[in-house]
């Protein structure tokens, strides 16, 4: 029985959106299999779309396919992402870095030229590393320490900021616990992109290929926010400020807890999509 012929670039491309995948994601992938960087983009699909797909590469664009229609993302397909400007190494012991955290890095170097000449910064749970390396990419005047529970995300964060040359600090524990005996100094801001999903949110199924520790954070979402926001006082410089990222209804909740717990200047920051993603306040 003859084989049936390699599809052609074009041909490829079609059969994926009648699958159903997203058109940029189905290029990324398919010049991932060709060994095409990824920065000739489009043109190069374009200009090769009679091209057929050699043996090899169609081995590897099927098996890329099918991970990505069972949802993987596709920065584990690849195994890096861009965010703030910064390629990452990312798998799957990190949590996808989303757009809507670089918010809260625009709001983190808003604020640093008025914490002093020399600022010092925690970025807790920092999984890939993606806030901690664009602070101190952007910011290199300031002390960058990144702290998670995770030995498996300080292994792939560490990566990422050897690789950039960035001099960030690392430390392994439960939030802000994870500096205890490590840094003497009060710190000048903290920032976290915290797990903020409610346990029961049906929308974790979706999101089953990333680690649920860095998503899920009891019945309504609150828990790992609301212990960041009870021990940052006790860590902060007076004017210091503390910054949250969270969910797209959360915001009221979050200024709630802020307010609560006596912190001033408590603001919320929007997103590209005009959703409010990042609470804070300030300190004495």
């Amino acid at each position: 029985m003859p084989m049936s012929p390699s599809p052609t670039i074009a041909a490829t491309l079609q059969d994926a959106a009648r699958q159903g995948l997203a058109r940029l994601d189905a290029q990324l992938l398919l010049l991932e299999a060709l060994g095409q960087p990824a920065d000739t983009g489009r043109a190069w699909l374009l200009a090769h779309d009679t091209d057929v797909l050699p043996p090899e590469a169609l081995a590897r664009w099927q098996n890329l396919l099918l991970r990505r229609l069972d949802g993987e993302p596709v920065a584990y397909l690849l195994g890096r992402h861009e965010f703030y400007g910064l390629l990452l190494h990312v798998d799957a012991r990190v949590l996808d870095p989303r757009p809507d955290t670089e918010t809260l890095v625009d709001w983190a170097l808003e604020l640093l030229p008025d914490l002093g000449p020399a600022p010092v910064v925690a970025d807790l749970g920092t999984g890939s590393g993606a806030i901690a390396c664009a602070l101190a990419h952007h910011a290199p005047q300031a002390t960058v320490w990144a702290t998670d529970a995770s030995a498996d995300a300080l292994t792939v964060a560490r990566s990422n900021a050897q690789r950039l040359h960035l001099p960030i600090q690392f430390a392994q524990g439960s939030w802000l616990q994870a500096l205890d005996g490590r840094i003497a100094s009060a710190l000048s801001l903290i920032v976290s992109n915290p797990p903020y999903i409610r346990a029961d949110d049906p929308h974790l199924a979706a999101l089953r290929h990333e680690p649920r520790s860095a998503l899920a954070s009891g019945a309504d979402g609150l828990d790992d926010i609301r212990s960041l926001i009870s021990q940052a006082p006790a860590r902060l410089a007076p004017g210091g400020w503390l910054l949250l990222e969270h969910g797209y209804d959360q915001a009221p909740a979050v200024q709630h807890l802020l307010h609560e717990a006596g912190y001033s200047r408590v603001q919320s920051r929007t997103d590209l999509a005009g959703i409010a993603r990042c609470t804070g306040g300030q300190i004495g």
